[in-house]
């Protein structure tokens, strides 16, 4: 932001001292406590797929379940980055090692959610994507194990369709709306809509951690390399992961990830933007100056954060992405998408 009052810049230095080395310190910092204050009607539970910013949990006062990883055979929980630097985890990505991850059981839902039934506060839960994971039908599993063991508790689970730092814009906005006075049952409603309003465009520095993945097979990702194609990608309605185009050469696909900022942005600055990446702050930066030049964007907030390891785990170091509330994305499905739709009666 261009101007900042005393406490603004006294959270400011808190947030430095508190920042994950390679990450930037514009996240906690810059959502005004005036608004994005903790709400006391609904518990908010969040997981930490939503890549979030150093301090932005905390501030927002939402209970967060870590997702786990395995890196050379030794298993963490994906803690914000406590247990080791994003730049160590991605160095050791470039130099061979691999991760693997694991979807949260049905019992470690159950735990949570018992506990916030016990406490009693209407509680919703804003699952990683079912897209990309398993963990959503084992979080719905343990919701109807615990409504049915409290049946006077509200517990609503959402799909958020909108993996990493998108997740996170949706939990900072859900939390303003729950300050605001919205219901546990009213959030859910809007949390289902709005969902569908953010975007995110990302691209990666080779095909290397889709290929290990089995995404792609490892022909494509060596005549990628050798050709110097980057991928733009996006993700659809369901929240899986889906290819825009291919550039060629890294400055093209960053300025695809730009123009598809300028044809969706709805223009609203009191919004945050966010800006996410593996290890590649200096493309981060790009971006955030690239966007700062849009007409009517100088003073937005844009926070940037560090992929966690799980998500991390499958594009690999040099990942770049922009997040944002844009236009209704259900509104530029493709006709057979909407045939498809209307199929299934949700149209």
């Amino acid at each position: 932001m261009s101007k900042k009052d005393p406490t603004e810049q006294e959270s400011s230095a808190q947030d430095q001292s508190n920042t994950a080395p390679g990450e930037s310190s514009s996240g906690a910092a810059q959502l005004k406590k005036s608004v994005y204050h903790v709400p006391t009607n609904c518990h908010i539970i969040v997981d930490s797929c939503a890549d979030f910013s150093q301090g932005v949990v905390e501030q927002l006062g939402v209970e967060c379940i870590p997702f786990a990883y395995v890196q050379n055979g030794k298993e963490y929980l994906d803690d914000g980055w406590k247990a080791q630097t994003p730049h160590d985890f991605y160095e050791a990505m470039r130099k061979g090692a691999t991760a693997t991850t694991s979807a949260v059981t049905p019992g470690r839902y159950y735990e949570v959610f018992k506990a916030a039934a016990q406490e009693g506060t209407p509680t919703l839960y804003l699952s990683f994507t079912a897209g990309l994971s398993s963990s959503f039908s084992s979080a719905e599993q343990a919701a109807e194990m615990v409504r049915q063991e409290f049946p006077d508790f509200e517990l609503y689970v959402l799909d958020n369709k909108c993996p990493s730092a998108c997740a996170e814009l949706l939990a900072i906005e859900v939390c303003r709306q729950a300050a605001m006075g919205l219901t546990a049952h009213e959030l859910y409603e809007w949390a289902s809509d709005a969902r569908y309003f953010v975007h995110g465009y990302f691209t990666l520095e080779n095909f290397d951690a889709l290929s290990a993945g089995g995404r792609i097979p490892p022909a494509a990702a060596q005549v990628g390399g050798k050709l110097d194609i980057k991928p733009e990608l996006s993700f659809d309605l369901n929240g899986a992961l889906t290819l825009r185009g291919m550039c060629r050469g890294r400055k093209k696909a960053l300025r695809a990830i730009i123009n598809d900022f300028r044809e969706n942005y709805s223009h609203d600055s009191s919004l945050p933007v966010a800006i996410v990446s593996t290890d590649a702050q200096k493309d981060a930066d790009w971006l955030e100056n690239a966007i700062r030049k849009e007409e009517g964007c100088s003073d937005l907030i844009v926070v940037h954060s560090s992929v966690s390891p799980v998500i991390g785990s499958h594009v690999g170091p040099g990942m770049v992405a922009l997040c944002f509330w844009g236009v209704d994305r259900r509104e530029k499905v493709s006709l057979t998408d909407r045939i498809a739709r209307r199929v299934r009666g949700s149209e």
